[in-house]
């Protein structure tokens, strides 16, 4: 496992890298977007405490957290002696074919002091019990560096996602520019509220 500080560098150096395709999705207001668009039972404000527990939350259970994209039963995840750092592999739908799944191996730092989340990307990866793990080669590797942002009542989500390519891919670039348009919140967040804080929330 590469050293803790290493996987914000390895992230920075692949978003700077001119031949990769990179994607700073907008900012995410989860109050205003509560308030706009969400019906939500019994008092919520959502908090920048409450915003990066499920971030951690998020890291090693990404079959709870994002049931949308992650195959059910497929995800596991190997600690280290840092609790902070480890590596996860599960299914997940491939960007640009959705009903198809791929394996994606990931190497992940919490940087608790930061409220960043960083996700590396691998090719492969021998497990502690002797496995030898391959990630599909159907879209390129990539990266994801999750944040929080804001007041304490006034968290704001942010991520940020860069693949390893041999140029800008302009159909990547318009995909996840379609995604940061919508007007609903992330599925993880969802989740966090309705199965975490139990608060039914329901999209008007």
């Amino acid at each position: 496992m590469t050293a803790t500080t290493d996987l914000a560098e390895q992230f920075e150096r692949a978003w700077t890298n001119p031949r990769n395709t990179a994607i700073d999705l907008p900012p995410v207001d989860v109050n205003q977007i509560l308030r706009d668009h969400y019906e939500v039972d019994g008092d919520l404000r959502y908090t920048r405490t409450m915003l990066w527990d499920m971030e951690v939350r998020k890291a090693s259970r990404p079959d709870l957290f994002l049931p949308n994209v992650v195959q059910p039963g497929s995800a596991e995840k190997w600690a280290t002696a840092d609790p902070d750092v480890f590596t996860r592999v599960s299914a997940q739908r491939l960007w640009l074919k959705p009903e198809e799944f791929g394996v994606v191996i990931e190497h992940v730092q919490l940087d608790q002091a930061k409220q960043s989340a960083y996700f590396i990307g691998v090719a492969e990866y021998d497990t502690p019990d002797g496995r030898h793990l391959v990630a599909d080669t159907r879209q390129p590797l990539f990266h994801v560096e999750h944040w929080v942002e804001g007041a304490e009542d006034q968290p704001v989500n942010r991520w940020r996602i860069v693949h390893e390519t041999d140029g800008p891919d302009q159909v990547l670039t318009d995909f996840f520019t379609d995604m940061g348009r919508t007007v609903r919140l992330r599925d993880f967040i969802e989740v966090h509220i309705r199965d975490v804080l139990g608060h039914k929330i329901t999209p008007r």
